[in-house]
């Protein structure tokens, strides 16, 4: 891969499933690490912690640990009550898939509507989730996965 073209740093977390990327996005304390530690234990990879670099390659949003970030962070994450832990990580930039902005229970919808935002130019899918339900992390993978549209006929 290039060097990407333009990038920007967001505050966020990121993580790797099946080598897409996913953008966990939230304020302070709303649980993006936790997610994230529950979706590494499912076979996911750390791309960074609390602070993500966006960079735009060939018409395509790629996540990566900041270029100018302490190498000493890289492939660590933050487990509360526990402290700073090496997790397996990524090595290379994952195309970004997927953000995942975490709300409070009452604020998720019941039915996935389709919505995007915008990075680096490039339309991106968002779902909102509540971070800290038994189902979020298996959530994740599934609104990674489903596009919309399927409905499952009435037996």
């Amino acid at each position: 891969m290039t060097t990407p073209t333009h990038r920007q740093l967001i505050s966020g977390t990121a993580v790797s499933i099946d080598g897409l990327g996913v953008l966990l996005i939230g304020p302070s304390g709303s649980g993006k690490s936790d997610l994230a530690i529950r979706l590494i234990a499912m076979g996911a990879l750390l791309v960074s912690d609390d602070v993500v670099e966006i960079g735009l390659d060939a018409g395509e949003v790629h996540l990566s640990f900041p270029a100018g970030g302490p190498r000493n962070l890289q492939g660590r994450i933050e487990a509360r009550g526990v402290g700073i832990v090496s997790v397996p990580a990524a090595t290379a930039p994952v195309p970004l898939a997927l953000v995942v902005r975490l709300v409070s229970p009452e604020k998720v919808n019941r039915i996935l509507e389709l919505e995007t935002e915008t990075y680096l130019g490039q339309k991106v899918r968002v779902v909102e989730l509540a971070p800290f339900e038994a189902s979020t992390a298996p959530k994740v993978r599934l609104a990674l996965h489903h596009r919309g549209g399927d409905i499952i006929p009435a037996p």
